[in-house]
């Protein structure tokens, strides 16, 4: 070793440095909180992301969720102590949903309620869907424990767009109610986008308990730097797209686009990593149009090996169905394209046009696979503006990236801890996230 590196330190100096480090994690570990998902951990990024920052600030940190096959019952990892139920989603029907959401409640109701008298939780946070999950709560909040509920999904938007429901239908006028309901018996709530809070308060929530936290990527994972975005290859042209498979992210768009181009781009394919339900009706798609040889299904893989592939791509795809839900929302594959420095061949809603320029993405419209095939044929054509939508968006996206956004988030949750509480979550929206 030379003389700058680790190992040439005195060892008192090492002995002291680990004392200190100590002192300050017995300091730090002010509470024990607890987490509840009815998803996957560490699958759900943004759950495994807050759990991260609150024990990397020395809180002790419980996650209850959902269990995959092959996944452990208990597990520790990063300091997250996690705790699965046997059960899975299955993303079948109206009364299937109703179901899972109800098994699932009264499991972690019972669950939470029996830890919080071995475990004194200080604060539980909820992330939806549902919404009415916060109230599986109800016992360590009457034990004196603050309920933070994080609102990813607009519920009646959610619900109308994927059962094909008016939003002024009764049934998503009681969603909506109980969505009110829900952020009320919240201590602090916190949602993705800026057009996400302005239906909470069109809705009636007071503007102040809503605070704003990204949906950004944990570059520590999505390292560009250490999985580079290769260069173009003359003879192949590829797209990826990673994450849930279901018919509102318009994997189907991209797949008709690649036939209208497959004669005009020999060398272009389209690579898709994850899981979800639309998968046997996009696999039939493939067939019907014969791009078995374009298009590859990869299901869910290790990350080391999904990082290599969106690095070896030219460009990935968001192609979101345009709708009165993803209108307000924000997807994390965007985020992880940006951080990765990968291009963007993203659709057209309202959320991520008013975070992104024209000048940070190729946009197209959603839905459309030819003006999505026209925006193929523009970057593969002209390589110099993957380059310009990398410069932008990596420009752009400085205060969404997740070292601003985990101070947000902190600055939200620490204060139901007794800390100071921070004038940085009374910003919302672009004004919270934007220098």
């Amino acid at each position: 070793m030379g003389p700058d590196e680790r190992g040439d330190l005195d060892p008192v100096d090492e002995d002291l440095d680990a004392t200190g480090a100590a002192a300050m994690c017995r300091e730090r570990r002010v509470a024990t909180i607890c987490m509840i998902r009815q998803g996957y951990y560490p699958l759900d990024p943004r759950v495994t992301r807050q759990a991260k920052a609150l024990a990397s600030m020395g809180h002790d940190v419980d996650v209850l969720c959902m269990r995959r096959p092959g996944e452990p019952l208990f597990e520790q990892a990063n300091g997250v102590r996690v705790c699965r139920l046997p059960m899975r989603r299955h993303r079948r029907g109206k009364v299937t949903y109703l179901v899972e959401y109800a098994a699932f409640f009264v499991a972690v109701a019972a669950l939470i309620s029996a830890r919080q008298l071995l475990r004194r939780y200080a604060v539980v946070q909820v992330n939806s869907p549902p919404d009415t999950l916060v109230f599986a709560a109800l016992v360590p909040k009457l034990c004196g424990a603050r309920v933070v509920l994080d609102l990813v999904e607009t519920m009646p938007e959610f619900f109308a767009t994927k059962f094909d429901v008016p939003l002024e239908s009764f049934v998503c006028r009681a969603i909506a109610r109980a969505e009110q309901l829900s952020i009320r018996f919240s201590d602090v709530a916190i949602t993705c986008t800026e057009q996400q809070k302005e239906g909470f308060v069109r809705r009636g929530t007071p503007s102040r308990k809503i605070g704003i936290v990204l949906n950004s990527s944990d570059e520590s994972v999505f390292d560009g730097g250490r999985y580079a975005h290769r260069g173009r290859d003359d003879d192949r042209f590829t797209l990826i797209c990673h994450g849930s498979i279901e018919p509102r992210y318009g994997h189907d768009t991209v797949i008709r686009a690649l036939a209208l181009l497959k004669d005009d781009i020999p060398g272009l394919r389209f690579v898709v990593y994850g899981e979800g339900s639309a998968v046997p009706d996009l696999k039939n798609l493939v067939g019907e149009l014969d791009l078995a040889d374009r298009v590859s299904f990869h299901g869910y893989v290790p990350m080391h090996e999904l990082l290599t592939a969106i690095s070896d791509a030219d460009f990935g795809v968001v192609a979101m169905t345009r709708d009165a839900f993803r209108d307000v929302t924000h997807c994390h594959k965007m985020y992880d394209f940006i951080a990765m420095g990968v291009p963007v061949l993203m659709s057209r809603t309202r959320s991520v046009e008013a975070y992104f320029p024209p000048t940070c993405f190729k946009y197209f419209e959603s839905g459309d696979p030819a003006d999505l095939a026209r925006a193929i044929r523009d970057v593969e054509r002209n390589p110099a503006l993957a380059k310009d939508f990398v410069e932008h968006a990596g420009r752009i996206s400085v205060p969404y990236r997740w070292d601003a956004q985990r101070a947000i988030y902190l600055d939200l949750v620490e204060p139901l801890l007794g800390r100071r509480r921070s004038d940085r979550h009374m910003h919302s929206g672009l004004s919270a996230t934007r220098s």
